[in-house]
């Protein structure tokens, strides 16, 4: 028999590194690999139960990854079902989903000889075989659904050439041999069938609490949508609660997948309108269609959110989210974000999420409050900025008059940006030092937005500063990208999850707009150009009209490092603390 062998086996074509697994495997004149033998050397390779996550990589469901992480170790486990093997693949991780400086694994065969190694990519792409073999082999199964790999992995390696693994949103690359190759160099990356899949691999290590015995079921699910045949849908569809439905607390939500759909499904809101209106239209269809009633724009209120890899989400035992009773509107808005690549057509889809509540209502009220910026075109981002960065900050005289003595504890957070957001990251201060890191990802995607869980809760108290970083990318624009609600405007924002309650539903900042006027006039007299200051003038056009050279920009950077800030300390009505 053919033999499966790791990287530094000959006959492979690369320098000798010291063997670690050796596989037996039969290799199919049709270029399947089905296994005999396994023989790992190294590790023990975990029962397919123990892989509490999943995520299928492609929109096909070829590759199926599950993974599960032991904290104690510092280590993910992988296992890889791939469902139409031909003549290898590979998988890895990269700062935003690139095949250039990627960290890799690599299965390949040359139509004799099948081997396992761990790679790396150039700027240009070219994959190397890496000195330090990291991604460790452990075995290998064939099942009737096709040929499961597993290997594992370090959350760090000490290796310059790997991916950290650290807290938020990592980036999946896959790729798929569909021809032999006589050495890992002459795998051509660019000519793969390829793709990317965003998770949060670092799951935090929640205990699951205990559920009442009266919690009931609700599923606010689409009603046999047709999928539209384009690569990106967002759905809408409205939804109401029963009349006089009383105030529960959702203590749990789940998703609700259609089967065959797992790979489409991309994410799921359920929002709750306001309840400044006695009622709102009935609406089922894309979300970006002129025909969708302008009211909808007002179901806001973040319910329930889910995007794909994420599991159940648990509110905290002595806290469940308020729903239904007097000043709470019984209209619902579900909308589902469809990734549709391929093109399919005709896809019928009910998917939705799963929300299980109580009426006996547990000790506290869970909150959702806004850090971050204000929605206003006074923060811009000039074009041609590969890191460009703002905050947002909820200050100390605002905690001091909104919150409790005993102060509120973060559970969950969503962080959120438009398309030009690369990380955010929000920090708790306390007597003028940063204390915590209360949420980061530092490889944020607006593409990728789900409720995450906090591995530990955060206290915040009377006094306490919250300052949220965002960092934005506008390589690919030519004009000011200003702060706003538009998709082609940008926000800075981390909804935190808490409680107890509060009156608290805003706690935000901007730059003063007189400091920024000061701006425009500074412009003024040192460009040839002109600027007009003019009050007739938005500041969203003054913006588009500042030549954007290097003072520019950097007195920019300065003003909004430096200058006074106008704050807002929110109430939910909308009316700000004094």
């Amino acid at each position: 028999l053919p033999r499966m062998q790791s990287s530094g086996s000959k006959p492979c074509p690369c320098p000798s590194f010291k063997l670690r697994e050796v596989a037996s495997m039969y290799f199919t004149m049709i270029a399947v690999f089905l296994v005999i033998l396994v023989v790992a050397l190294q590790g023990s390779a975990p029962r397919g139960s123990d892989f509490p996550y999943k995520v299928p990589l492609d929109p096909q469901g070829l590759l199926e990854l599950s993974w599960n992480i032991s904290y104690p170790e510092q280590v993910v486990h992988f296992q890889l079902l791939v469902r139409d093997l031909r003549f290898g693949l590979l998988f890895g991780m990269s700062d935003r989903g690139e095949f250039e400086n990627a960290d890799l694994a690599v299965l390949w065969s040359d139509g004799h000889n099948s081997y396992f190694g761990d790679a790396w990519s150039d700027a240009q792409g070219q994959l190397h075989m890496d000195s330090q073999q990291d991604y460790q082999l452990l075995g290998a199964r064939r099942a009737p659904e096709g040929l499961y790999l597993l290997f594992r992995r370090a959350f760090s390696t000490c290796d310059p050439k790997d991916y950290l693994i650290e807290d938020g949103t990592v980036h999946l690359i896959y790729g798929i041999l569909e021809k032999p190759v006589h050495s890992l160099q002459a795998i051509n990356v660019s000519a793969l069938h390829r793709g990317l899949q965003r998770v949060q691999l670092l799951k935090p290590n929640i205990t699951v609490p205990e559920l009442p015995s009266d919690m009931k079921t609700m599923e606010i699910t689409a009603p046999n949508v047709v999928i539209p045949s384009q690569e990106t849908t967002y759905w809408c569809y409205m939804t109401e609660l029963p009349y006089d439905f009383p105030k529960h607390h959702i203590i749990m939500y789940e998703p609700v997948i259609t089967a065959g759909n797992e790979a489409l499904v991309h994410h799921m809101e359920v929002f709750q309108c306001t309840a400044e209106f006695d009622s709102f239209p009935h609406y089922n269809g894309p979300c970006d269609s002129k025909m969708k009633p302008d009211r909808l724009n007002y179901c806001r209120h973040v319910l329930a959110a889910w995007a794909m890899g994420a599991q159940a989400f648990y509110y905290p035992k002595e806290a469940g989210l308020a729903f239904g009773g007097p000043g709470s509107s019984r209209y619902l808005r579900l909308e589902i974000h469809y990734h549709n690549p391929l093109v399919f057509k005709g896809r019928h889809d009910s998917s939705g999420i799963r929300l299980y509540y109580t009426a006996t209502l547990r000790r506290y009220d869970a909150g959702i409050m806004e850090l971050g910026l204000v929605y206003t075109p006074v923060m811009a981002i000039p074009p041609g900025e590969d890191a460009f960065i703002l905050r947002g900050y909820c200050t100390d005289k605002c905690t001091q008059l909104a919150l409790p003595a005993a102060g509120i504890r973060i559970f969950a957070s969503q962080l959120h940006t438009h398309l030009a957001g690369r990380k955010v990251v929000t920090v708790l201060s306390r007597d003028g030092r940063e204390r915590q890191v209360v949420n980061a990802d530092g490889h944020y995607s607006p593409h990728f937005q789900e409720i995450r869980m906090l591995k530990e809760m955060v206290a915040v108290f009377p006094g306490d500063e919250l300052v949220t970083t965002c960092t934005y990318n506008t390589e690919d624009r030519s004009r000011a990208t200003v702060g706003g609600f538009g998709i082609l405007e940008e926000m800075c924002v981390n909804y935190v999850h808490y409680y107890p309650q509060t009156q608290l539903e805003l706690c935000k900042s901007a730059v003063d707009p007189g400091y920024l006027h000061r701006y425009f006039n500074l412009v003024n007299r040192f460009n040839d150009e002109e600027v007009c200051t003019c009050p007739q003038v938005s500041v969203p056009q003054q913006f588009f009209s500042v030549p954007w050279n290097t003072f520019n920009r950097d007195v920019l950077k300065s003003l909004y490092g430096f200058a006074p800030i106008s704050m807002h300390c929110n109430k939910s009505s909308a009316v700000r603390f004094p």
